[in-house]
């Protein structure tokens, strides 16, 4: 809450990269109605409810792809703009460079666009997978083998992590790298400085996609309501692709916020005066957040340590 609550402060105190957003999310409100006139016409075909189904199906895959491709694009040129900003002292400084705007939006739209369509197609899927594996984790009792599977699974996931996350558009929109050296880069920064201990527990994420499925639940119901009311035999297709496109026009709100939150851990991760020079007390409430989670993993890593020197004195019981 504490990255999230300055992310929103560093986003409202820049409106060009809130006119960034509108704009975008004119193009998808574009998209979405020439998507709409497709989705329509399935519903009011003359096939059969499976073929309904299964075009519906291909068209919100390419719906849900289309979004994320968008909603990525507004992350490069949101992320690069704010580390270049954090560079130049900060929202309030006096130095902002006033074509950062513009080389992020030229990274985004051509050499790193085919990177951003890439990564669209893994980073929300696994980073999704990260969170469920995690939550089984802590929920998992004695149950050695269970655990064992979990945390095998886990090891696979955080190695996905390392080639498809979302940091690595932040790299893009600074310095124009492939994706997954991006998504490389971002990781290796964050083990070897330590901020890794930091985004490992980040749950930003999971509040802004609360607010995403929020905002597609309220649609898709009063969508649903209206269906009912008209063709109740379709009020549940109806509904359901209504919620689906009002997840993808909250999301793309919501991923200004989610941009400046990774620009903030990119920026402590490469040079924490950034930050420091951003807002000092900032700095030091995350450091010494920082500095207790390195103490709580170091604490576990003992434990874990010490219970198995004992049970390898321990002998078994004949």
């Amino acid at each position: 809450m504490l990255v999230l609550q300055k992310a929103v402060k560093m986003v409202w105190n820049l409106p060009e990269v809130m006119r960034v957003a509108y704009a975008f999310m004119a193009v998808v409100l574009l998209w979405m109605a020439l998507w709409s006139f497709g989705a329509a016409g399935v519903v009011a075909s003359s096939m059969g409810d499976g073929g309904r189904w299964w075009l519906l199906v291909v068209l919100s895959v390419s719906l849900f792809w289309t979004g994320a491709v968008l909603c990525n694009t507004i992350h490069v040129i949101v992320s690069g703009t704010l580390v270049r900003v954090s560079i130049h002292g900060g929202s309030e400084g006096a130095s902002i460079p006033t074509n950062s705007i513009m080389k992020s939006l030229q990274y985004a739209l051509t050499t790193s666009f085919g990177s951003i369509c890439y990564g669209s197609l893994f980073t929300a899927a696994i980073r999704t997978l990260r969170w469920e594996i995690r939550g089984i984790r802590s929920k998992i009792g004695k149950n050695e083998c269970l655990l064992c599977c979990v945390d095998f699974l886990f090891h696979l996931v955080e190695t996905l992590v390392r080639f498809f996350n979302k940091y690595a558009y932040v790299q893009i929109g600074v310095y124009g790298k492939s994706f997954n050296r991006s998504a490389r880069d971002a990781w290796e920064l964050f083990q070897s400085t330590g901020v890794e201990a930091l985004v490992a527990y980040d749950c930003s994420g999971a509040v802004l996609l609360m607010g995403t499925i929020l905002g597609g639940l309220i649609t898709g119901t009063c969508s649903g309501v209206w269906a009912w009311m008209k063709w109740s035999d379709r009020a549940f297709m109806i509904g359901s692709t209504s919620m689906l496109m009002g997840m993808i026009l909250v999301g793309v709100a919501m991923v200004v916020v989610e941009s400046a939150v990774t620009s903030i851990y990119i920026c402590y991760a490469e040079d924490p005066l950034l930050i420091q020079r951003w807002d000092n007390d900032f700095f030091n409430q995350i450091s010494e957040t920082l500095h207790q989670r390195l103490q709580h993993r170091s604490s576990r890593a003992r434990e874990v340590l010490t219970h198995n020197h004992l049970d390898a004195h321990i002998p078994d019981n004949p």
